[in-house]
């Protein structure tokens, strides 16, 4: 048995400390001698998000004490997207994914925990625990924990999402029959605990989880509480007491190589955009050296969509789960990845892929007969974006002979703007609707325009307007053009969204992917840079906006003052 660095020297202080604590936990003696494992629980009674994390965590402790380890529970702050959305204009959901890896690094670094085993459920938990992984560099095996079924109404499927897509739409065009149908559905939108049963950013981050190595192969995405996720679960307490013993360590999975990978996958699936930002910062805590956008842009050219998941396409959460999900993905995208990779199975991923069954060809296409030439999920840049931005790429974009648009910018600072000026008919056809000052600096916690970009694709605009925004979008976008997290951020001295005026031109080429301001750059660097009309934040938020990095490192909380903008 190797020496475990939470076994301190018999007989210090510390050593007679922990040994008066725990003995009254009803832990014994020996208990100070065996691997001690951090159970990372992420969930609050607020959402069904995680709303049955605690019952995991117990089977997690059970399995973990079986395997020979000492399980010790811990909790963080829990957000979830549509609950925790709603004070500071959703400022505390991407920040709190920086809180739950500071919240873990005290925890398990003060006590000088082996590993940890992370239960990861809504949006940003994910991305937090990976953080966290990277940061610390102990065994860490992550444990995605399901998606929630749909409910039914009216004898027709419905999920969370159809909910807020309908509400979007009636912000813009209040209809009684519209309210009616949302009161009497949304109470049964959800048939049980879970993330959300779309390709959002969770069930996104937890398929990219498994296709970086870090949750256990075959295991993604799997219903919250089925016979298949009980065994996961099983699984899961037995292999992080095996990883502690092993000292098999996330620097030794997350390698460049593996980040190639996820990307790849995410393209194959027509991921989140938020993930995108989610990988660079794991990467960027991790001190990997990679450019996760110029990774994407590499890749966007050679990477099909593979499957159509809502909403990309008709095809439900459930159909790729019965097609095999994530590992069926990566058999398929074998031949562009690196097989050689280490996972916490203990098995290279090309041993792991060989190892796939059949799949089911009307969900989960192939390289010679894709679902779509290109992803949905479309990388741009151009002088309007000296940094990048990223397109959903919807059938705006697929189904359009001519996918380019040039068009004359209105200008927006917040989303309730935008929404009445489109209620209020007052946005011109061909019109650049540009929202910002939603960085992660300029709102901070980075602000959303998926409401504004919803009622956008509600609008009989939605075919002759286009909305570009450095702020972030839901996935739950599947109709019109939306340009989102257009970097450097408006707030930035580098930005050219910052300069912007109303109706200056604007020009976006999808078969180049870019995105332009046509104007002399003489003209546009004399104007007065943007300048934030919000009140400053106050508490977290004020440290937030204070040390978070550009979203093209990540938007990451990381104490180095350094941000690259240019």
């Amino acid at each position: 048995m190797r020496r475990l660095r939470s076994a301190l020297p018999e007989g210090s202080p510390r050593w007679a400390a922990r040994l008066a604590h725990w003995r009254v936990l009803g832990l014994e003696p020996d208990a100070l001698e065996k691997p001690k494992i951090a159970v990372v629980n992420s969930s609050a009674e607020l959402a069904v998000c995680y709303s049955h994390l605690d019952t995991v965590a117990q089977r997690v402790k059970a399995a973990i004490r079986r395997a020979g380890g000492i399980p010790f529970e811990i909790r963080t702050v829990a957000p979830s997207d549509f609950i925790t959305s709603v004070g500071a204009a959703g400022g505390y959901i991407l920040s709190a994914r920086d809180l739950i890896a500071f919240d873990i690094e005290v925890m398990v670094e003060g006590a000088m925990l082996d590993g940890m085993i992370c239960l990861s459920s809504c949006d940003k938990t994910l991305p937090g625990h990976l953080i966290a992984a990277a940061r610390l560099d102990i065994p860490t095996l992550i444990l995605p924990c399901g998606y929630q079924p749909h409910g039914h109404c009216a004898g027709e499927p419905v999920d969370v999402e159809d909910i807020f897509i309908r509400a979007s739409q009636y912000l813009i065009a209040p209809d009684p029959d519209l309210l009616s149908w949302i009161r009497a559905c949304a109470p049964c939108s959800i048939a049980g605990p879970g993330v959300c049963s779309g390709l959002g950013t969770a069930n996104t981050m937890h398929m990219l989880a498994e296709a970086l190595g870090m949750a256990l192969f075959g295991t993604t995405p799997v219903r919250a509480l089925s016979p298949k996720f009980w065994e996961t679960v099983e699984r899961a307490g037995s292999r992080i007491v095996e990883l502690v013993m092993h000292d098999v360590r996330p620097s030794r999975i997350l390698s460049p190589s593996a980040f190639r990978n996820a990307i790849a996958v995410l393209l194959a699936i027509g991921g989140s955009l938020n993930a995108v930002k989610h990988l660079q910062a794991i990467a960027t805590a991790g001190n990997i050296d990679i450019d996760v956008f110029a990774e994407l842009q590499a890749l966007y050219e050679r990477v099909p969509l593979l499957t159509e998941v809502r909403p990309n396409g008709t095809t439900s959460i459930e159909d790729l789960e019965r097609a095999g999900g994530t590992a069926a993905v990566l058999r398929e995208l074998s031949p562009l990845l690196d097989l050689r990779c280490d996972t916490i199975d203990g098995r290279s991923l090309g041993e792991l892929v060989g190892s796939m069954e059949s799949i089911d060809p009307h969900v989960i296409g192939s390289l010679a007969y894709p679902k779509r030439p290109r992803s949905t999920l479309m990388p741009v840049e151009g002088s309007l974006a000296p940094r990048g931005a990223l397109v959903r790429s919807t059938a705006w974009v697929q189904e359009r002979r001519d996918r380019r648009f040039i068009g004359q910018a209105m200008l927006f600072d917040d989303q309730s703007s935008v929404l009445a000026a489109l209620k209020a008919q007052r946005i011109p056809p061909g019109t650049a609707i540009i929202l910002r000052g939603l960085g992660p600096r300029g709102q901070a916690g980075m602000g959303m325009a998926g409401t504004a970009a919803l009622a956008l694709a509600s609008s009989p605009l939605v075919e002759s307007c286009i909305l570009i925004t450095d702020g972030q979008i839901s996935g739950l976008i599947n109709r019109g053009l939306v340009v989102a997290e257009v970097t450097p951020e408006a707030v930035s001295e580098a930005s050219p969204l910052g300069r912007l005026r109303d109706g200056d031109r604007i020009a976006v080429d999808l078969e180049q992917r870019r995105v332009d301001v046509l104007v002399d750059d003489t003209i546009l660097w004399q104007r007065e840079p943007f300048q934030q009309n919000e009140p400053p934040p106050r508490g977290w938020l004020a440290v937030y906006a204070t040390l978070v990095r550009d979203v093209r490192d990540g938007a990451l909380v990381d104490g180095r003052r350094e941000r690259r903008e240019s």
